[in-house]
């Protein structure tokens, strides 16, 4: 199976029976852990940040342009254009791989959980609580959003007062801010779904069964 393919679903229940356990098992805990890499892995992370900084280079070009056009120039048209067609160049590729990541990362999690369920090895399913990645991704996601809600109201305060900034430098500093701050509200989210279903999935039996009966 190449590295970029997600794995398969597994097999259904009624089939089960007439495949081999060993290989079952040594395929579950193979794919859990490719499935728990692209889930909640640094990389992914990384990744995530990496789209936010498109967007902010193409945002960036956005503002230049109308920072250009309240100059009032015809010399620094030109130049606004030419900065609007670059910024809506690199937004459209931003929100395609946006979209995209989205997508997959609910495939995954759809795997995750039903690859899960279709077995229990305590063994393997130990690794996939992962609270230290968990833990990475909650503390990181709050700082980027954190910073970010503070450039967007830094910005939105600056303009209640005499201020030379002009309305394309504060559009500029909301913009940033609102993406780092949906940025961090993004991996913020996928820190506490992955929490509260490591917590649900993998409670004590004892406690699961008290709970059904």
């Amino acid at each position: 199976m190449p590295r970029s393919a997600l794995p398969p679903l597994p097999p259904p229940a009624h089939l089960r029976p007439w495949l081999d356990d060993a290989v079952l098992r040594a395929d579950r805990a193979r794919f859990l852990n490719d499935l728990s890499q692209r889930n909640l892995s640094i990389g992914r992370l990384l990744l995530l940040w990496a789209v936010a900084a498109v967007f902010v280079l193409g945002w960036t070009f956005v503002c230049m342009a109308w920072m250009a056009l309240e100059r009032h120039d015809l010399f620094e048209y030109a130049h606004g254009l030419i900065y609007g067609v670059l910024g809506v160049g690199v937004l459209i590729p931003a929100v395609f791989w946006l979209v995209r990541g989205v997508r997959q990362d609910r495939k995954v999690r759809q795997l995750l959980y039903a690859w899960v369920e279709s077995d229990h090895d305590p063994a393997a399913d130990a690794r996939l609580r992962a609270p230290g990645q968990s833990l990475v991704w909650l503390l990181a996601s709050l700082a980027v959003g954190g910073f970010g809600l503070w450039a967007a109201f830094g910005a939105a305060i600056s303009t209640a007062g005499p201020s030379r900034t002009t309305t394309g430098e504060i559009a500029y500093l909301m913009g940033t801010g609102q993406i780092m701050w949906i940025t961090g509200l993004l991996g913020l989210a996928k820190a506490i779904v992955h929490y509260r279903w490591a917590v649900r999935t993998f409670r004590p039996r004892r406690q699961a069964l008290r709970t059904r009966g």
